[in-house]
Order: structure tokens, then C-alpha cells, then sequence
């Protein structure tokens, strides 16, 4: 596949991968390099990894806790420290092998250890794929709330090897889709169809859906890098979608659920809440729903879950002067940004999923 061109470094696919890191890793160029894995890709993702990788560069191999509870800033301490008694200097350069978890706070580990070492992104799960490895964001959570701290900041690349989406559970892949199924939704109606109709969730179809939902993320990030604009598109499920997340992470009466599955119950929501505002079509609002409930098993929210999900708005990053601002949908392949929307057509839209 032929690779695509973001700001300032460029993403590579499959066998390119390698080719580049044989090119570009070398000891003239790199005095260590840190491979930050967590315990599951370590099992299943690093040997594949280095039988691939060739270079002279010494190796060292920084494994983490799995899981979105484990991405906060104390572990990044850890890293950190850990760094500094593997002597890492300016020209170290750490790889993160994993999924967004590991992405978002290595990318963050690294901009900031040193004021800044080079990092490189290898996503093996199909979120990280299609959404959080690329567009430069990094971070961790404060708690139970999502990305809270973190900077905007680019990988010296990004290398795409679809092979490590056959050591997922369909689960992860499925969490995955969803952020294939919103790109769909907010720019491109063929794509959307194109995507609904992967019925096999590991086949070449997907391959090359991956790579079109990369393409179109990074035309909406090179156009807006810093999320002042249309960047806020990417956003659209994820503002009660995060807040879903959040809640059912902090509860333990909830079932913990994976990125995917909150952002998909939150694009049901605000699908209906764009209905309600005149926008979307009910005919488009009820394909997306059935679409979205084929995939995605419901989840039952109480009065007071729902009450506690929207305490957790407040915290979005969309947020300006104290409004929640949301991304809604005038069309499956449209959306627009910076809508304000009440509380009583939340409810609504809760009350419409549950039914």
C-alpha cells in the first residue's frame, strides 16, 4: 500500500515498515532504543515485532499494565524514572508497540522526557490503527476522566502493520470499527457504505478500510492540527461517548467498557439528538441506529446513571466558557461542530436508545 503523507512525517504500511526501520534506525543515528509495549502486546505483538526489526541500535523493552486505569501520570513517572536508569539520552528514541493506551502515553512519555526525544508508533490494535496512533495527539487521564492532560505532538512516524490484528479478540476489533463506522458518518456517505458492509471483521476488505479511514482522519487533521476547527469533527459520539466511558469506569456497578463501545452508544445518541434539531433525516437516524445496535450490545443506564454521565460532560475537552459543545450530523457523511444542546434532549435521546 502506498504510504500517506501527514504533517510533517509520513505513514508507512506492511512490509514499508520495516524497510523504513531498516533505513532510519541505525547506531549513527540512535544511541538506544526503548520499545514500550504493555503486558498483553509484549505476549503477543513483541516477538512478532523483532523478528522483523533489524538493527544494530541497542534494545531495551519498558512493559506496562494494560488497560485504560493504567494510563495516568503515574505511570508515566515510572517510565520516566525508568529511562533515566536505562540512561536515555537526547538521541534515544522510544517505539510504543500497542494499542491507544500505550500510544497516547508513550507519545506523551517521550515529548516530554528530555523536553522532547524522537518516538515512532506502531498501532496493533485497530483503534490505535485508525485513530489514536495518528494526528499527533497524546495523553493520559486524570482519574476516570479522559485525557485531561496531554500535547499535541507528532511521531517521527507512524507504521501500520495490519498482521498484528490477528493477535485481537474480536472485541478489540470491534471497538476498533467504530472509529471506522464515525469517519464514515462525519465526511464521506460511499466510505460509510463501504464499511457497513465488512461483514468479516478480519479480511482484506478490512486492510484496505484501514488505510481509507487513516487517509481520512489525516486530511481532516492537516487541515486543522491543533483542533481550533473541523479537527472537532472527530469528536462526533465521543462527547457523551467519553462521558459514558468515564462513568462506567469509575462505577463499579458497571460493566467497564472497551473506547469503541462507549463511542458507539454515544453516535447513536447524538444521531437522535441531531434528528430532534432538524438535521439529520429520521430515515438516516434509524440505519444508523440499527446499523450500530448490530454491532454493539446495549447498555442499560438508570436515571441515576444517566444523571451521573451528564455530570460528566463538564469535563469534555470541546468545552468553551462553560458550554458543552457537541458535534452533530445534517447527513450520514456531514457533520457540523460547536452545537449546544439541553439537557431534557439528552434525556430524550437516552430514553429513545433504551427503547
Amino acid at each position: 500500500m502506498e504510504p500517506i503523507q501527514a504533517s510533517g512525517y509520513t505513514v508507512y504500511f506492511n512490509n514499508d515498515c520495516y524497510v523504513w526501520l531498516y533505513e532510519n534506525v541505525k547506531p549513527e543515528m540512535y544511541s538506544k532504543l526503548f520499545i514500550i509495549v504493555d503486558s498483553n502486546t509484549a505476549t503477543h505483538c513483541l516477538p512478532l515485532f523483532l523478528q522483523q526489526l533489524e538493527t544494530d541500535v541497542v534494545i531495551e523493552v519498558i512493559e506496562l499494565e494494560p488497560g485504560e486505569i493504567n494510563k495516568n501520570i503515574d505511570t508515566c513517572i515510572q517510565v520516566w524514572h525508568t529511562l533515566a536508569e536505562l540512561e536515555c539520552d537526547r538521541k534515544g528514541l522510544i517505539i510504543n508497540l500497542g494499542g491507544g493506551v500505550v500510544t497516547d502515553l508513550g507519545g506523551f512519555v517521550a515529548s516530554t522526557f528530555k523536553r522532547g526525544i524522537d518516538f515512532i508508533n506502531i498501532p496493533t490494535s485497530l483503534l490505535a490503527m485508525v485513530d489514536a496512533a495518528v494526528g499527533g495527539k497524546t495523553g493520559v487521564d486524570i482519574g476516570a476522566l479522559k485525557n485531561q492532560v496531554g500535547l499535541i505532538s507528532n511521531p517521527k512516524t507512524v507504521l501500520v502493520d495490519t498482521t498484528y490484528l490477528g493477535t485481537l479478540p474480536s472485541e478489540e476489533i470491534r471497538s476498533g470499527f467504530a472509529e471506522m463506522l464515525k469517519h464514515g458518518l462525519i465526511l464521506d456517505a460511499e466510505y460509510w457504505n463501504t464499511v457497513v458492509a465488512i461483514t468479516n471483521l478480519i479480511n482484506d476488505d478490512l486492510d484496505g478500510a484501514v488505510k481509507q479511514s487513516i487517509y481520512i482522519k489525516n486530511e481532516i487533521v492537516l487541515k486543522d492540527p491543533t483542533e481550533k476547527n473541523i479537527r472537532k469533527k472527530l469528536n462526533f459520539g465521543h462527547t457523551l461517548g467519553h462521558a459514558i466511558e468515564s462513568y462506567c469506569l469509575e462505577n463499579d456497578d458497571k460493566k467497564t467498557l472497551l473506547h469503541g463501545e462507549a463511542i458507539a452508544i454515544g453516535m447513536i445518541l447524538e444521531s437522535y439528538i441531531s434528528m430532534e434539531k432538524g438535521m439529520l433525516s429520521e430515515t438516516e437516524y434509524n440505519s444508523i441506529k440499527k446499523v450500530l445496535i448490530g454491532i454493539y450490545e446495549k447498555v442499560i443506564f438508570t436515571p441515576k446513571d444517566i444523571e451521573g454521565i451528564l455530570k460528566m460532560l463538564i469535563h469534555d475537552k470541546k468545552n468553551e466558557f462553560g458550554n458543552i459543545q457537541f458535534v452533530l450530523l445534517e447527513s450520514i457523511g456531514s457533520a457540523v461542530i460547536n452545537k449546544n444542546i439541553s439537557n431534557a434532549l439528552i434525556h430524550n435521546a437516552f430514553k429513545d436508545y433504551l427503547n
